[in-house]
């Protein structure tokens, strides 16, 4: 009997564990689905892929980003909020921290050279 009161101790400690890992994953995902979204919304439009149909050497390559200095949240937040050259800024239409959401995914995007699964 207490073979069968350790399996189910440790049964429930797993659960809960688990429970807890996946509240964590689950806060950090709307987040990032949150940016990807935003970024198909009003960025994905130039800048397919993390390309850039307007001015091919101004695109979010980690290369690009890394050789103008940006390569940072907030720097690419920055510009996504007040734009930069002949991109506008879109602070408006991005909302409240939408600028740091879509920044962050592009930051991941550019780090896993915009392989998306």
């Amino acid at each position: 009997m207490s073979h069968v009161l350790r399996y189910c101790i440790g049964a429930c400690l797993l659960l809960l564990l688990s429970l807890g890992t996946a509240e964590a994953t689950a806060a950090a995902v709307p987040d990032a689905q949150q940016g990807a979204v935003l970024f198909e919304q009003h960025c994905a439009g130039c800048h397919i892929n993390g390309g850039n149909i307007i001015r091919r050497g101004k695109n979010l390559k980690l290369k690009t980003l890394e050789r103008d200095d940006i390569a940072t949240v907030d720097a690419i937040a920055a510009i996504a909020r007040e734009g930069r050259g002949q991109m506008s800024g879109y602070a408006d239409v991005l909302g409240t921290d939408g600028d740091q959401l879509v920044a962050e995914w592009i930051l991941m995007q550019a780090q896993n050279a915009w392989t998306q699964g």
